[in-house]
């Protein structure tokens, strides 16, 4: 059950927040830490995508995805199951919610119980550049802070608006297995759940319009991922348009015009996981004289402050980042310059993620398709996942490590790790990268055995100049 919100009698505060996403709740224990008066406005859920619909409950639901298959593997390692494992998906289902609830519940009482806060439930739309009206009142406060966030993005297929079909929303709220899903988009929401719901046990294609998976990446990471994917039982089309998309029985058949040919997909359930668009068609940017982009992202300076002074746009709705790590480095940077007379930028900031397949991916800085664009001199270095104790330990080998780096500077450009614990071992040249560390500072690191990031200083030692 919700908790009631608080009511206001006057409608000037210091700073109004659009929005209790990752950004908005800190930026609010912020702001009336400092003294000021503020007003947080959320019109749904607390705790933003996240919380409600990303990290939080695909994560949980990828820990049961493991489980899974950690059972199905079960002989390997010498242990023998009475029966063979079996899911029950109300039971992943209720994990996942009840990550939900408790982080919507933990935001919601922070922000109520703190002090000079007022939470207003309902939909904030800009009736001039420093004012807002939610459902009929006006507030006004010369800062103004937009959170708003995104969701799944739907493109224009013929024949879509006569079937069913679901975007991450809806799939973190299945309690029972699709027979045969059909995910449209091969890229990191669409692999993450692909996976996650062949392991569970149903059948799973992926359709991609690009020639291949995760585009984004270099094409070893792109071919090895497809790999890993396929030796599960995935079926993946890459390089597919979609003519038409329309219901089969009841079904949905998905026509497809492949490089080998044309042919048709029909799967129970149809997930749409082509992207994300962002929150800001509703909330009266206009009337605000607030820019947007060609795809709606609020434009931004490089500390975040949009087109009309005083309005900054924090998170997915910026188009400067598209993970709640960096929503939350958003609220750092527009905390550290307003509040501790800093000159952060966002241009500073060093773009890391992961892919949370099983291996996951954990990526940093350029790849190498990218560094070679630059022109300069390159040093590489690459080793098979093979070849790391602590994967041949764990039974879990597929994938490699990687390291681009400036020949001449000796810093370290990016890299990947694609295999067992690559989203954590990966924070080590993250944290070398953003210390502005030579690749070389490494080499008398004495590391932990056994464990993956063991090899990172090994790894650091083989680059070698690029002929």
């Amino acid at each position: 059950m919700a908790i009631a919100p608080q009511t206001f009698d006057d409608s000037t505060f210091d700073a109004i927040i659009i929005g209790a996403g990752q950004a908005g709740p800190s930026l609010a224990g912020r702001l009336t830490g400092a003294g000021m008066k503020v007003a947080v406005i959320e019109r749904q859920h607390f705790g933003g995508t996240c919380v409600n619909t990303g990290c939080k409950p695909t994560k949980t639901m990828v820990a049961s995805a493991y489980a899974a298959r950690m059972a199905q593997r079960a002989a390997e390692f010498g242990v023998v199951l009475a029966a063979p494992p079996g899911i029950d998906m109300t039971i992943v289902q209720a994990r996942a919610g009840k990550i939900i609830a408790d982080g919507r519940s933990g935001i919601e009482s922070w922000l109520l119980g703190m002090k000079g806060c007022t939470v207003i439930r309902g939909h904030a739309r800009f009736t001039g550049p420093h004012e807002v009206s939610v459902d009929g009142a006006t507030l006004t406060a010369p800062r103004i802070f937009i959170n708003v966030g995104g969701r799944a993005s739907v493109p224009d297929l013929p024949g879509l608006a006569d079937v069913p079909y679901l975007t991450n929303t809806d799939m973190v709220e299945m309690a029972a297995l699709p027979e045969h899903l059909v995910i449209i988009g091969g890229s990191y929401i669409g692999l993450e759940f692909a996976q996650m719901f062949a392991r569970f046990g149903a059948r799973v294609t992926v359709i991609e319009k690009s020639p291949r998976l995760i585009a984004r990446e270099d094409e070893d990471v792109s071919a090895t991922v497809r790999e890993i994917l396929e030796a599960e039982g995935i079926e993946v089309h890459a390089g597919a348009e979609i003519s038409e998309v329309a219901r089969e029985g009841t079904g949905i058949a998905v026509q497809l015009a492949t490089p080998g040919g044309r042919e048709t997909v029909t799967g129970s359930h149809l997930l749409l996981a082509i992207g994300r668009r962002p929150n800001t068609d509703d909330l009266g940017l206009n009337a605000a004289g607030i820019a947007t982009d060609a795809r709606g992202y609020i434009t931004v300076d490089d500390h975040l402050q949009t087109s009309v002074p005083g309005v900054y746009a924090l998170g997915d709705c910026n188009g400067r980042g598209a993970f709640t790590h960096t929503a939350y480095n958003d609220f750092e940077i527009v905390a550290a310059n307003l509040l501790d007379g800093q000159d952060w930028k966002v241009s500073e900031r060093l773009p890391g993620y992961a892919l949370y397949i099983d291996p996951p991916l954990g990526r940093v800085g350029m790849t190498e398709t990218e560094a070679r664009t630059t022109g300069r001199p390159l040093m590489t270095a690459k080793r098979p996942m093979t070849r790391v104790g602590r994967a041949v330990e764990k039974a879990e080998t597929q994938g490699f490590m990687k390291v681009v780096a400036d020949a001449q500077t000796g810093r370290i450009l990016g890299a990947a790790i694609l295999g067992t614990g690559g989203d954590e071992a990966i924070h080590g040249l993250l944290d070398a990268m953003n210390a502005d560390l030579p690749a070389r500072f490494f080499q008398r690191a004495v590391p932990i055995h056994p464990t993956v990031s063991e090899l990172i200083p090994t790894l650091l030692a083989d680059l070698r100049p690029e002929v």
